[in-house]
């Protein structure tokens, strides 16, 4: 009787969970697919009937249009996006990495403070600190410039908190000390062996800072007055502004959007592999 009136029990709690994660996995899917159905319509079916479903559809050619219009700008907001986020993501994971790596391992004055403040930094909203942000470029001249975006998106308080945390977990100290015996000096110990053990956590850094700054809106938008230095999420919100006038770009801003995500989307599926585990092992046995 009990193992009899367990298994429903178990059953229902199966159901249950499938029921849940059914309903989020629509939440989140649902906004995609009304992003792919709206961007295959003209203008005049989009503001119509049968958001989800697919009319007329003509993807090709409003992609054309997308790529095409006003000389190609999308294609330079979309160049300055892949900069900002590319360059920002991988030189703020460096920085992440060597700076916590240090605070793990390396016993110098001052490392407690200086990792309260991390945390400090942790705590505080990016947009918070916009203004004096600006401030601080425009008295050096470097406002509506690309600098004044990529210098901001190479600073992650999170990613030097986490790879502190995963250096003192992950990184032996035994093989440091291997190496030095070896004598193999600090960077080259750091760029040979600690970076190969910390790819979880780099790659973990680099996505979180690589989605930020592919998102960020605010930063640009108080940073830039040239619309050929927007990234995509400022610029399409310029044609959002005169919708009004130009509908047109009402369907150029959704498809915009589309073609936004598949980056990311790319990203995230070809450097989730190097979640996996087994890293240290094999930098062991090397």
């Amino acid at each position: 009787m009990d193992g009899a009136s367990a298994r429903p029990a178990g059953i229902g709690a199966r159901v249950l969970v499938v029921a849940v994660l059914a309903v989020a996995a629509g939440y989140f899917l649902v906004p995609v697919y009304w992003l792919v159905v709206a961007s295959t319509k003209t203008t005049d079916r989009l503001l119509g009937s049968s958001p989800l479903w697919f009319a007329e559809p003509r993807p090709w050619r409003n992609l054309t249009d997308l790529l095409t219009y006003d000389d190609g700008i999308y294609l330079r907001w979309l160049g300055n996006t892949v900069l900002y986020s590319g360059v920002g993501a991988f030189v703020a994971t460096l920085l992440a990495a060597g700076a916590g790596h240090a605070m793990a391992k390396y016993d110098f004055r001052g490392r407690e403070a200086a990792f309260k403040v991390v945390l400090g930094g942790v705590l505080v909203p990016t947009t918070v600190l916009a203004l004096p942000l600006y401030l601080m470029f425009s008295r050096i001249g470097l406002a509506n410039t690309y600098w004044s975006v990529l210098l901001p998106s190479v600073v992650s308080p999170f990613g030097v908190y986490l790879c502190r945390i995963y250096s003192e977990a992950a990184v032996p100290d035994e093989l440091l000390e291997a190496a030095r015996v070896d004598g193999a000096g600090e960077l080259r110990i750091f760029f040979t062996v600690v970076l190969r053990i910390m790819s979880p956590a780099l790659v973990t850094v680099f996505l979180f800072q690589l989605i930020g700054i592919w998102n960020n809106f605010f930063l640009p938008l108080v940073m830039l007055s040239d619309p050929d230095l927007y990234p995509i999420p400022l610029g399409l919100l310029s044609w959002q502004s005169i919708v009004d006038r130009q509908p047109i770009l009402y369907q150029l801003a959704i498809g915009g959007a589309l073609v936004s995500v598949v980056p990311l989307a790319v990203a995230i599926v070809v450097l989730q592999r190097f979640w996996r585990t087994g890293l240290t092992e094999g930098s062991v046995k090397a």
